[in-house]
């Protein structure tokens, strides 16, 4: 493996990569998540290559961007066994200048549930994975389903900006308990981890629900709510289809139903797709 820190770099060691390469691009802290989007990429690609970088455009103010888990050596050390080829590790100065070029949102999809209650989170997602993706030459990139929202303005990126590269979606990785693996599930106590799982639980009572033939939505995000009741705050329960509209009722095969709520220090998301 080698572990690369400048763009120079990165460019220097990609010209030995002949065939496909798969990209997962990530903020460290890695995670048995992480890992099943590295262990796909190795699989389906020649070549691998993952990046490493906290990216402070999409961190508003007052959110953890310098308290943000950074495990480096545990990091290189996974990515290593993974069998990955190229470790890209950049600073800030790297990715970024002073006066740059922007990238927003739609003004629609990027501007609910996450974008509402992140305004300008999207923005700088956006600018960093296109620069990523550009200077990784992948033929794949890899993102988890749990941040749904995300990848679905990725994959709207890579269609309006005509971008060569294929974005695969991965399966949500949860613990033995049912908790969505995140990086923030650092911060969870015991007792906060127990609480956690409110989210999971609630999921599995819609999929309980719309299995019976529950359709409405109305009805799904009450029984929803009730569940809930352990999560410290919830910012939204929400329903909509594939391109994030709200919908009256479940449809089969274009619904994702996604939940936020704060348990202790961190703010966690999960959803599913119907």
């Amino acid at each position: 493996m080698v572990i690369v820190r400048t763009i120079e770099e990165l460019q220097e060691a990609k010209k030995v990569l002949l065939g496909s390469i798969g990209f997962v691009p990530t903020m460290g802290a890695l995670h048995h998540g992480h890992l099943s989007l590295i262990r796909q990429a190795r699989k389906e690609n020649e070549h691998l290559v993952v990046s490493i970088f906290v990216n402070p455009t999409q961190f508003l103010e007052g959110e953890d961007l310098d308290s943000y888990p950074r495990k480096d050596e545990a990091d290189i050390k996974i990515c290593e066994l993974a069998g990955v080829d190229i470790l890209f590790m950049p600073t800030i100065d790297q990715m970024y200048e002073r006066d740059e070029l922007c990238i927003g949102a739609p003004a629609i999809k990027g501007y609910v549930l996450e974008g509402e209650k992140r305004p300008g989170h999207f923005d700088g997602m956006l600018q960093v994975v296109m620069k990523l993706l550009n200077l990784s030459g992948a033929s794949r990139a890899y993102f988890g389903k749990k941040d749904a929202q995300q990848l679905a303005l990725i994959m709207q990126m890579v269609k309006n900006y005509f971008m060569d590269v294929e974005i695969i979606p991965c399966e949500i990785v949860r613990d033995d308990n049912g908790l969505a693996l995140s990086s923030r599930n650092i911060y969870l106590d015991a007792d906060e981890k127990q609480r956690a799982l409110a989210l999971s639980r609630s999921l599995k009572r819609a999929t309980k629900l719309v299995m019976a033939g529950e359709l409405n939505v109305e009805a799904i995000k009450k029984v929803m709510l009730n569940v809930l009741k352990d999560a410290d705050e919830v910012e939204y329960v929400a329903i909509v289809d594939r391109e994030f509209n709200a919908l009256k009722e479940v449809e089969i095969g274009n619904t994702i139903i996604l939940v936020a709520a704060w348990v202790g220090k961190p703010r966690l998301i999960d959803n599913l797709w119907i």
